[in-house]
């Protein structure tokens, strides 16, 4: 027999798996990036739930948590470079509050929707690296 909690860690942790990738951001709150060369990445683990990325200036990382379809991103770090284009500093901003407002994911067709904790709006759309 297997619990009702068991279950649900076993679909977590596919969740996980399934997140498990690298990614590039195409949209923060519903804007689409225009210069994607300076667009933010990152990356998930499921191996210790971590996120890793570069912001398109300074470097980020933490940790994530899956509950179902609800994600949370927690302990979030980053560099302090100071950036001179200050488009790519309000990108930094927008990614960052986009990940720390997060409360719930899709993955569809190799494209990562966040979604936000408060009205479900969509904080950030990411391409998954297919590499």
């Amino acid at each position: 027999f297997t619990s009702c909690d068991e279950t649900k860690k076993v679909i977590d942790v596919a969740g996980s798996v399934q997140l498990t990738g690298s990614y590039s951001v195409t949209a923060l709150n519903g804007k689409k990036l225009s210069d994607t060369t300076t667009s933010p990445t990152f990356s998930l683990s499921a191996l210790n739930n971590s996120i890793q990325g570069d912001t398109g200036c300074n470097s980020v990382f933490g940790n994530y948590t899956i509950d179902l379809y609800a994600i949370n991103f927690s302990d979030l770090a980053v560099s302090e470079k100071m950036c001179n284009d200050k488009s790519i500093m309000k990108t930094e901003r927008d990614f960052l509050n986009a990940l720390n407002n997060t409360g719930s994911y899709a993955l569809q067709n190799g494209v990562l929707t966040l979604y936000s904790k408060t009205d479900r709006s969509v904080v950030l759309s990411a391409t998954k690296d297919t590499k």
